[in-house]
């Protein structure tokens, strides 16, 4: 844990860069688009719109336990992380690569490329969390102090992905195959974390896996706290941030023994 420390001190002493490889993330994306940043708020949108219809209308799953909570809501607070989640992983695993010219010419913190670009994901979860907010608003949906709770949940998850992020990122630089790989495991992945439906529909004998499952657990300790009015389950919560801490150590470890060969593979 000291060598991420002295890492993490690295980074902040560097933060002009980080800021800077951020906002280049950020524009690149937007820049030749004549609606821009917009897009950011229209894609969450109009994908939550039409998977609420689909599953509350024609499949008719349930909320369970938050039943008097609008499916759309209770569908959107699980999708939102979850695709903050899945979008950091895809990118993550390409930032090595697609700075390849930046490696071989500057040194700099590489822990930088892959944070850069989970930060860039964070902003857009930003501007697309206005959409959850306005429709909480829509549908009267009532919020005490407990939603306090989403900043360490959030933390954990981002602790989590910071992780995997550093893993794939150092990996698929030498398999170039893990990028599409992650697509296909990121794909089963969403479905056996309990974002379209409540855990409380699961049959006891798959609960296991999803106890397992850290975004599961993370994913159930948002609508806890934000729909429910609770505190999240804290024994469950602290199996998540061991995991995630485990993944964060293991991520760094993998990443730092492999950086000394990316100039030679990129």
């Amino acid at each position: 844990m000291f060598a991420i420390l002295k890492e993490t001190k690295a980074v902040i002493k560097r933060r002009e860069l980080l800021t800077q490889m951020t906002l280049r993330e950020i524009k690149s994306r937007y820049k030749q688009s004549i609606m821009g940043y917009f897009w950011v708020i229209l894609n969450p949108f109009f994908q939550i719109l039409i998977m609420s219809f689909v599953f509350s209308t024609i499949m008719r799953v349930p909320t369970a336990a938050n039943a008097n909570i609008p499916y759309i809501v209770f569908l959107y607070v699980g999708l939102l992380p979850w695709s903050l989640f899945a979008n950091s992983l895809t990118s993550a695993s390409g930032s090595i690569i697609s700075n390849a010219g930046l490696i071989t010419k500057v040194y700099f913190p590489r822990t930088i490329l892959p944070i850069s670009t989970i930060f860039a994901k964070i902003i857009d979860f930003m501007f697309a969390l206005t959409i959850l907010i306005a429709f909480m608003f829509l549908y009267k949906v009532p919020v005490n102090l407990n939603v306090l709770w989403v900043i360490p949940i959030f933390f954990i998850q981002q602790i989590f992905t910071l992780g995997l992020s550093l893993f794939l990122a150092a990996i698929n630089l030498i398999y170039r195959d893990i990028q599409y790989l992650l697509s296909l495991i990121v794909s089963l992945w969403f479905y056996l974390t309990p974002v379209i439906y409540p855990t409380d529909i699961v049959p006891d004998r798959f609960k296991l896996i999803f106890k397992l499952n850290p975004m599961s657990v993370i994913t159930n300790a948002y609508r806890e706290s934000i729909l429910a009015g609770g505190v999240p389950n804290l024994n469950s919560l602290s199996i998540a941030l061991v995991v995630s801490l485990v993944s964060l150590f293991l991520g760094f470890k993998y990443f730092k023994k492999l950086e000394k060969t990316f100039s030679d593979n990129v």
